[in-house]
C-alpha cells in the first residue's frame, strides 16, 4: 500500500499493510530540526515518510496593536504566542443584537485554503491530504468567550443558536470548498473537554453540539472525503454522543486526561478509527527516543490489533517536543506497525 491506501484503510477500520503515522500540527522549528533542509512542514512529513500532509484554512489579520495583540478575520483579538495557534483574548459579540448583526469572514475568499492547493499539487496520490477545520463550537466560543457561551446554553439559548449557526455555516463552505480541491480527511479540531471531563453537560452537547457536528460530517461524507474528529480532554461522558455524529476517526485519546486507547479501542473501535496518543505533555518534550519507542511500541499493541488504528501523537508536535523523539515516534511507528503485528497486546517485541 502507499500513503494515501494506508490511511484511507485505517478510516474505514480496515487493517492497512502498517499502521499510518500522522500529525495534524507540527511546530516549524521542530520540523527543521528533525529533518535539516527541509523547506516546510510538509516536506518534513515526506521526508520521514509519515503517511499524510496537510494544512488549515488562512484567516488574515486585519489590524495590528502596539501591544503585538492582533485581530484577524474573525474579528476576534489575539495575543501572541510562540505556538502555532494563537491565544484568543477576546472576540466582538456580547449580546444577541451583536450576535444577530455579526458576519463571519467570507469563505469563498481566494485565500482561504491556505497552503491546501500546493499541497494537492505536490503530493496528491503519494500523501493522503489533511485540511484542519472546526464546525461550530470553537469560533463560536472565540466570539463571545468560552465561558460567555456555555453560560449562554442555559441563561439565552437563543443567542447560542444564532451564533453557532453562523459559524457553521461559513465552516461547512470552507470544508466544502477544501474537499473539492483536493482534501481527503477533514480534521475537525473543536475541544469539547478538559482533563477533568466535559465543558458541558451530555445534555448540552446534545442539544447545541452534536447536531450540527452531525452536519458536519453529513456534508464530509456527502463530498466523498473522510473526517477525523478531534478534541483534547477526557471525553468518557460524551465519547457516545461524539461516536454517534459519524465521524471516521477520533484523536487524540488524550493520555494526561485519563484517556486510555485499549479502552476507548473496546469501546467504541468497532465504529470509529481510534488515532492517538504517544504523549506530547511530558514524553516527547522531556522522556528519550527509547522511552518514545516504547511507548509506541505499547500503542501499536493495545489498539492496532484488527486494523482502524492510526499513530500521533496526543495533541501535536509542539514547539517544546524534541526533534529526535518526533524522529523515535515515527521511527517506531515504523518498526512496530507492520501487518501481521508481530507481539501480543501485553507481550514484550
Amino acid at each position: 500500500m502507499n500513503s494515501v491506501e494506508r490511511v484511507h484503510t485505517a478510516l474505514k477500520r480496515g487493517q492497512p499493510d502498517r499502521v499510518p503515522v500522522m500529525e495534524f500540527v507540527v511546530d516549524e522549528k521542530v520540523a527543521c530540526a528533525a529533518v535539516p533542509g527541509c523547506r516546510d512542514v510538509a516536506d518534513c512529513m515526506d521526508r520521514l515518510d509519515m503517511d499524510a500532509v496537510g494544512c488549515g484554512a488562512r484567516f488574515e489579520v486585519v489590524e495590528r496593536h502596539s501591544d503585538a495583540s492582533y485581530v484577524d478575520e474573525w474579528g476576534v483579538t489575539y495575543l501572541p504566542s510562540p505556538e502555532a495557534v494563537a491565544h484568543p483574548h477576546h472576540g466582538p459579540v456580547k449580546t444577541l443584537a451583536d450576535a444577530r448583526r455579526y458576519q463571519p469572514p467570507d469563505p469563498d475568499a481566494p485565500q482561504r485554503l491556505g497552503k491546501l492547493p500546493e499541497l494537492v499539487e505536490r503530493y496528491k496520490g503519494r500523501r493522503a491530504i489533511c485540511f484542519h477545520h472546526r464546525a461550530a463550537f470553537m469560533w463560536s466560543a472565540y466570539l463571545i468567550g468560552l465561558d460567555n457561551l456555555l453560560l449562554s446554553f442555559l441563561a439565552e439559548p437563543e443567542l447560542a443558536e444564532v451564533l453557532l449557526d453562523k459559524v457553521l455555516a461559513c465552516n461547512l463552505r470552507i470544508v466544502q470548498r477544501a474537499i473539492r480541491a483536493g482534501a481527503e480527511v477533514i480534521v475537525l479540531g473543536d475541544d469539547y473537554a478538559g482533563n477533568k471531563g466535559p465543558m458541558m453537560s451530555p445534555v448540552h452537547f446534545r442539544q447545541f453540539i452534536r447536531p450540527r457536528l452531525e452536519k458536519m460530517v453529513d456534508l464530509i461524507h456527502q463530498e466523498g472525503a473522510l473526517c477525523i474528529k478531534h478534541s483534547d480532554g477526557n471525553l468518557y461522558p460524551l465519547l457516545e454522543d461524539i461516536v454517534s455524529a459519524g465521524p471516521d476517526g477520533i484523536n487524540p485519546v488524550e493520555p494526561v486526561a485519563g484517556m486510555d486507547l485499549k479502552t476507548v479501542k473496546r469501546l467504541v473501535g468497532d465504529r470509529v478509527c481510534v488515532t492517538g496518543n504517544i504523549d506530547c505533555g511530558q514524553l516527547l518534550p522531556h522522556g528519550t527516543p527509547e522511552q518514545v519507542r516504547e511507548a509506541v511500541r505499547q500503542a501499536i499493541a493495545d489498539a492496532a490489533p484488527g486494523g482502524g488504528y492510526i499513530l500521533t501523537s496526543s495533541n501535536s508536535i509542539h514547539s517544546s517536543c524534541k526533534p529526535e523523539n518526533f524522529i523515535a515516534m515515527v521511527r517506531a511507528c515504523h518498526e512496530f506497525g507492520g501487518y501481521p503485528l508481530r507481539f501480543s497486546r501485553d507481550a514484550s517485541p
